[in-house]
């Protein structure tokens, strides 16, 4: 049973974890809007589908890079302010979008926002472990993964509406001014930072020390899973929806927004019944793996039907897609915070992070030449449905036992 104490840290705790949804939200509206505007582009700069694999990978190649040191700085420098620090460098990336004149400052504006974006995980996933109990880790981190899911949904529904109206240009630049407004809500009612008495306490390990643990490389593999499936989503299925399935700018909104909303649904949902179980007694193994297990299985069954589906059906196995990647998500970053602790989970989270975003490096760019290559979708299904198939297999059998990992 929960101590009361416990529920009243949660409570104070409430306003901090709003901020980090909210700003969770507001990075993948400004990640996922290029792929909005990837059909203007075509149009506009008669850009091919090579090329705009090119533009949609880009944004990891710097993003993933500091992945493998922003947990550094974020266990040396605090999760509060470095998260200040890359809001404000990816929200002005958002706004120079807009004035992007051709592929070269598209390139750089991508990287740029790679840079700033970099801090998002480490940073959060620090701030939970230091002031949330196990027990109640699911169900923020539901919340976390649904707010990139709601982030998704509202960029495409609401971004895509701006873009039919006013034009890509105008869209990125009026959603990177009006993200500025989180900065002064965080000065506010950011949580207090917990820091040792030197920044970095003397038991918190190494990365090598971290490299050497077999659950690192379970929870590495099962990430980079889970992330290959989800860029591809959020890559290409703009795209899919309109040149494949032959919906309007406006129709594309609506169902690529509606299977966003359906993920963040199963996500919330799923974190919410793990911690259920793990207070009725069930180890967090037992709980959190079932979750992986279920969630992983359905999504690689439903795009293997995607890949064939018709016209008349094509949606149902989208939307059984959305349901097993919302469960499949959920404890991506519980499983980091509980391995890892407090104290090292900015690194953990940092290296974990890094290695699963080489699926962002190679996944849209390989899904584009697959298209390319073969002039439809169904490759680039098949191949994802195996990638994410795999991450069963990574999160069950790759971790042993889900507690903090000794690092003696």
């Amino acid at each position: 049973m929960k101590k009361t104490g416990d529920s009243a840290a949660q409570r104070a705790f409430a306003p901090t974890l709003i901020l980090l949804v909210v700003s969770l939200l507001i990075n993948y509206v400004d990640r996922g809007n290029l792929a909005l505007a990837a059909p203007l582009l075509k149009l506009e700069w008669g850009t091919n589908a090579s090329q705009l694999g090119i533009l949609l990978s880009c944004f990891f190649w710097t993003y993933t890079a500091l992945q493998f040191v922003m947990g550094h700085f974020v266990d040396r420098w605090g999760a509060n302010r470095m998260m200040a620090l890359g809001f404000l460098v990816w929200s002005l990336a958002t706004v120079l979008t807009g004035a992007a004149m051709g592929f070269a400052t598209l390139l750089a504006m991508r990287l740029l926002l790679g840079v700033g974006e970099s801090v998002m995980f480490p940073a959060s996933s620090k701030i939970l472990a230091q002031h949330l109990p196990e027990h109640a880790r699911g169900f923020a981190n539901g919340l976390m993964n649904a707010s990139m899911r709601w982030g998704s949904a509202i960029g495409t529904f609401g971004g895509g509406l701006l873009m039919a109206r006013y034009g890509w240009r105008s869209a990125f630049i009026a959603i990177g001014v009006v993200s500025l407004l989180w900065l002064p809500a965080w000065s506010r009612w950011k949580a207090r930072e917990v820091r040792t008495a030197t920044h970095v306490s003397a038991a918190t390990p190494g990365f090598a020390a971290i490299l050497r643990k077999r659950a690192f490389w379970g929870a590495a593999s099962g990430h980079f899973c889970a992330n290959y499936l989800v860029y591809f989503l959020m890559s290409w299925l703009p795209y899919y929806l309109v040149h494949e399935r032959n919906l309007s700018m406006a129709a594309m909104s609506v169902a690529a927004g509606a299977l966003w909303v359906v993920d963040s649904l199963s996500s919330v949902a799923t974190g919410t019944i793990t911690d259920m179980s793990i207070r009725r007694g069930a180890s967090p193994t037992t709980a959190r793996k079932w979750a992986m297990a279920v969630g992983f299985t359905l999504a690689a069954v439903s795009l293997v039907g995607c890949a064939f589906a018709g016209e008349h059906t094509y949606l149902a196995y989208l939307i059984a897609c959305a349901v097993g990647s919302g469960a499949a998500n959920a404890g991506t970053f519980a499983f980091a915070q509980t391995l890892a602790g407090p104290h090292a989970a900015g690194k953990w989270v940092g290296l974990q992070n890094g290695i699963a975003n080489m699926a962002g490096v190679t996944g849209p760019a390989l899904s584009g030449f697959l298209v390319d290559w073969t002039g439809h979708f169904a490759a680039a299904f098949a191949v994802a449905a195996v990638i994410t198939l795999g991450g069963a297999f990574a999160w069950c059998f790759g971790v042993s036992r889900l507690q903090q990992v000794d690092f003696r």
